[in-house]
């Protein structure tokens, strides 16, 4: 009785197996320029629609919420008194370079300098001041705010609050943001002041203009300090909302807030410009 020993080779599965496919790759392709697109997109309608709702429900606890006493003074005192310096000198030197710079370019073309202070001063009440101003307090208030929630934010702080049953827009946005309206406005209009009267120092100093003739207001119209002032309001409700939910989106300890700070001013200086577009063009459609 004879046994016969057969070996039976393995079949190949997979796409290997016909021996032509391609081997599959492992990695899916990256995405082309179409699909990278419409994911910023997608995420710029996300992050706005999380700034409106922040805004929102930071303008309810503002009539609705708790009442802290001294928490909206201190936080005055953050982002007005220490920051008074620094725009102080920043504005300084701004209004003596724009007030410099402008009569240089006018002296070319007309040798009368007499409307330079009429004209700088209305660009400073309707723009310049509130602008330059709060693109310079976005890169401290802003990023001052942005450590402190996202540090409160990895250090598990905001999560004992909810657990405690309270909302962390409550405690740590509305308080900020009422201080910031407050003191955003009076720190534009005291380096509005500051620019000028360097600017007065310069046309007098380069240009030996009479002060008299510099200090001319009838260019200072009612639209011009109307637009001037929502601009304040709005850059001053802007910074913590925007820099607020930066910190609030912390993730990833350290590193984590490193990174909210940065998103925090450059979103906080996107958001003036922007503002300042809308305000602007408003302004132009409705006073001409």
């Amino acid at each position: 009785m004879s046994t016969s020993h057969g070996s039976s080779a393995p079949t190949q599965a997979g796409p290997l197996a016909g021996g032509s496919h391609e081997p599959v790759p492992d990695t899916p392709p990256a995405p082309g320029f179409v699909a990278k697109l419409g994911g910023g997109f997608l995420e710029l309608f996300r992050t706005a629609r999380e700034l409106y709702s922040l805004f929102v429900r930071t303008l309810y606890y503002v009539v609705r919420g708790r009442r802290e006493k001294g928490a909206v003074a201190y936080y005055m005192y953050e982002i007005g008194n220490r920051s008074l310096f620094f725009l102080t000198v920043v504005m300084g030197f701004i209004g003596m370079i724009l007030v410099y710079q402008a009569g240089v370019q006018n002296k070319r073309i007309l040798p009368d300098l007499s409307m330079l202070g009429a004209t700088y001063l209305e660009y400073l009440v309707r723009d310049l001041a509130a602008s330059i101003g709060a693109l310079m307090l976005a890169t401290r208030v802003g990023a001052g705010i942005a450590a402190e929630v996202g540090s409160m934010v990895v250090t598990e702080q905001v999560d004992a609050l909810r657990m405690c049953a309270a909302d962390p827009i409550d405690y740590l946005i509305k308080p900020r943001f009422i201080a910031s309206i407050i003191m955003v406005t009076c720190l534009i209009i005291w380096s509005g002041l500051v620019a000028y009267v360097m600017g007065l120092l310069t046309a007098w100093v380069m240009f030996d203009l009479n002060p008299q003739t510099f200090m001319n207001l009838q260019m200072v119209k009612y639209p011009a300090l109307l637009t001037g002032l929502v601009k304040c309001l709005a850059y001053g409700a802007a910074i913590p909302i925007v820099s607020g939910h930066a910190g609030l989106s912390t993730f990833g300890g350290s590193e984590g807030v490193g990174s909210a700070t940065t998103r925090a001013v450059v979103n906080t200086s996107l958001a003036v410009i922007i503002l300042n577009l809308i305000i602007s063009a408003t302004s132009f459609l409705v006073f001409g």
